[in-house]
């Protein structure tokens, strides 16, 4: 209550302040976090994802109902029983350095993709060459079949983007120097500064598709002169920005803060993402204690998704959806296979005895804190307080965005910058089964940060790729939630799915999980 009444507090004067006057082709952008990278294979954060879609460009492309559509391809063709994909580029494709895109720049952009990300690496498993026999040509040769691959290469959480092959070349684990792509805006770098204001501008040569404009997938058509992102990390600050017309669009407004927007004549509010995220805590899995599968049972065990929920979208609490399994496929004899480990109630005694089990001693556990991301603090609020309750020695270490995308790819100790967990989300439709499921693998060194390595995951997951029949699907896709019940390779918090708030005074924005500036206009 007293988290909503000081909210409520710095919001009371938002309607006494008045409405800016004119007209401006320039649309202005809050999004939920600071921006603090712009390689968005390099981080799987996701402001750099989606200022990335507006920037780059990608293969395949999705619409609103998650279904990969070709993008930057005219066409592809599947021969050899599966085993041979051959995709043909869309003709007038220029990257914004005024070079041209050629499919040997797509061979080099999805080598260093898959590198990074989990669907990637498996990619690369089964891949015998990958090759560019012509400007306009991608040939992929597989040592077995891979129907999933467009929906694979559509992926938008770590996104295969298409950049120059110079730039592809880059160390996976570095950041690219330079934000170049061929997507429909270009990034004005002399503007940037990071995690505070960043600028974008139509790129005239992009040629759009001639279809219907769907989440990422369609016709890309910029209808303003300018875009900028300005990070305001205050809620109530941004919110209060909105409301006076000085910025068009806030991606993610603190929930307590709803009801004094709806009140604000020039502000709508809507949901465009049907989906959401699932709100939860990566353990490292290769440094101890949390290494420890017992020890991240007890910390699950500790935790109650409620209580989360609560704390993230107290002002909007239908938003919130509990129980949440590691999967979202709409099949209950899955999603809810071993749920009971994660909504059983437990007593701090009982708690403490599975501690006490997992040879826990009151050793460190280090948190990393992110505090200028409001959904991300509030959680980790209730996780560092639920675990200090049944006796862990927690390390709670205050940090912005940008340092926790630094600090969570260290396997350093402990005492030498390491960390045991941390907060974040991940987007359901990642999760309506187990391919594009990052979190879900147990696939060691080339896991997404945490590293779990898991066999009986990966032989269950390889399993899934190869079956057929939707029975198949199903019985493996319940063994996937039983592995994960049992390994915890993370633990979930919950679901919700925020609300969007913008200006009337630019045309509602296309539905998806995450925002699309294409085809918005300004009246």
């Amino acid at each position: 209550m007293k988290r909503r009444g000081l909210l409520a507090g710095a919001a009371a004067g938002m309607l006494a302040r008045p409405a800016l006057g004119g007209k401006t082709q320039t649309l202005i952008f809050v999004p939920q976090s600071p921006l603090a990278s712009l390689d968005p294979v390099w981080t799987s954060a996701m402001t750099t994802r989606n200022i990335g879609f507006q920037i780059y460009d990608v293969l395949f492309g999705r619409d609103e109902f998650m279904n990969p559509k070709p993008q930057m391809l005219s066409g592809y063709v599947i021969e050899e029983d599966g085993k041979r994909w051959t995709m043909t580029l869309r003709e007038n494709q220029w990257f914004h350095d005024g070079e041209k895109v050629l499919a040997r720049d797509c061979v080099a952009s999805l080598r260093r993709w898959m590198v990074r990300d989990p669907g990637g690496a498996t990619l690369a498993a089964r891949l015998d060459t990958i090759e560019a026999p012509d400007d306009r040509t991608i040939v992929l040769r597989l040592k077995k079949k891979f129907p999933a691959l467009p929906k694979l290469l559509s992926k938008f959480q770590t996104a295969a983007v298409m950049v120059p092959e110079r730039l592809a070349k880059t160390d996976p684990f570095k950041q690219m120097p330079e934000a170049i792509g061929s997507g429909p805006f270009r990034f004005l770098k002399d503007e940037y500064v990071i995690g505070s204001h960043a600028a974008l501008v139509p790129f005239e040569r992009y040629v759009p598709r001639d279809e219907k404009p769907s989440f990422t997938s369609g016709g890309h058509k910029v209808l303003f002169d300018r875009m900028e992102w300005k990070m305001i990390p205050d809620a109530a600050t941004a919110a209060n920005a909105l409301a006076t017309g000085e910025i068009d669009w806030l991606e993610m407004p603190l929930p307590d803060l709803l009801p004094v927007l709806a009140k604000v004549p020039n502000v709508k509010i809507g949901r465009l993402d049907d989906y959401g995220f699932i709100s939860q805590l990566r353990p490292n899995h290769v440094t101890a204690p949390t290494s420890n599968v017992l020890m991240r049972r007890a910390i699950r065990a500790a935790i109650s998704q409620r209580e989360v929920m609560d704390a993230v979208m107290g002002g909007d609490p239908d938003a919130a959806i509990v129980p949440m399994g590691y999967l979202a496929t709409g099949k209950p004899e899955v999603d809810t296979a071993g749920l009971e480990e994660i909504t059983k109630k437990r007593s701090v005694s009982e708690i403490k005895a599975m501690f006490a089990e997992a040879g826990y001693k009151g050793e460190k556990l280090v948190m990393l804190h992110t505090t200028d991301q409001p959904f991300y603090n509030l959680a980790t609020l209730v996780v560092a307080d639920s675990l200090a309750r049944v006796g862990v020695n927690i390390d709670n270490q205050a940090m912005d965005w940008g340092t926790t995308l630094q600090r969570r790819s260290s396997k350093e100790p402990l005492d030498k910058g390491g960390w045991s967990v941390f907060v974040s989300v991940t987007p359901v439709p990642e999760y309506r089964d187990p391919l594009l499921g990052s979190l879900l693998r147990g696939n060691g060194k080339d896991a997404w940060i945490g590293w779990p390595d898991n066999p009986a995951m990966e032989a269950a997951y390889s399993e899934w790729l190869d079956a057929e029949t939707p029975e198949d699907l199903t019985r493996l896709e319940r063994k996937i939630h039983l592995i994960a019940v049992e390994s915890v390779p993370f633990i979930p918090l919950g679901r919700y799915r925020p609300r969007v708030a913008w200006s009337k005074g630019i045309s509602d924005p296309g539905k998806g999980p995450a925002p699309t500036f294409w085809n918005v206009s300004k009246a």
